[in-house]
């Protein structure tokens, strides 16, 4: 199985809070809901085209409670691109103290990279990490993944995507 990760980032390396405003206030954070702002029409298309070819979804803790509580909390999610794939494919989860998930197809695993490594070499298909960055840094120093996409705030209030 193919590991891509996705991340959003500003210019100036902020990835907590980009999509509401009182998402992740950690730390005194008060720039909450920073990406909506940059996003377009073109930029929700591509996304939703990258979600769509996951095959399941691999998410830290606390990307995957905000992740449920939002995309998982919503009420018609067959009509929106992201939200869809979420809802219907399989949902891993890398955590130590999560043991009642309450999203629909999500297993946790064991909060160790060895469980990934596991994953990645029985299933087939893309292995998508959206957010998460501790558990980003903890696969990129096991060499498990393969493809990082970013989704960068520019100075011009556009975003752009790289690999």
């Amino acid at each position: 199985m193919k590991l891509t990760t996705i991340t959003n980032v500003s210019v100036d390396g902020v990835m907590q809070g980009l999509g509401l405003t009182d998402e992740d206030r950690r730390g005194g954070f008060e720039r909450g809901g920073w990406a909506l702002p940059l996003v377009d029409e073109e930029t929700m298309t591509r996304l939703g085209e990258v979600y769509g070819r996951a095959d399941a979804f691999l998410f830290g803790r606390r990307t995957y409670e905000i992740f449920a509580a939002s995309w998982g909390a919503m009420a018609d999610p067959q009509d929106d691109p992201v939200a869809a794939p979420l809802h219907v494919r399989p949902k891993y989860v890398v955590s130590k103290t999560l043991t009642d998930p309450g999203w629909a197809h999500t297993t946790v695993l064991a909060g160790d990279p060895a469980a990934v490594r596991e994953l990645k070499e029985r299933m087939p298909g893309e292995l998508q990490v959206h957010g998460s960055g501790q558990l980003v840094r903890r696969l990129a120093a096991e060499g498990l993944i393969d493809e990082m996409l970013l989704l960068t705030g520019e100075l011009d209030g556009q975003v752009g995507m790289a690999r």
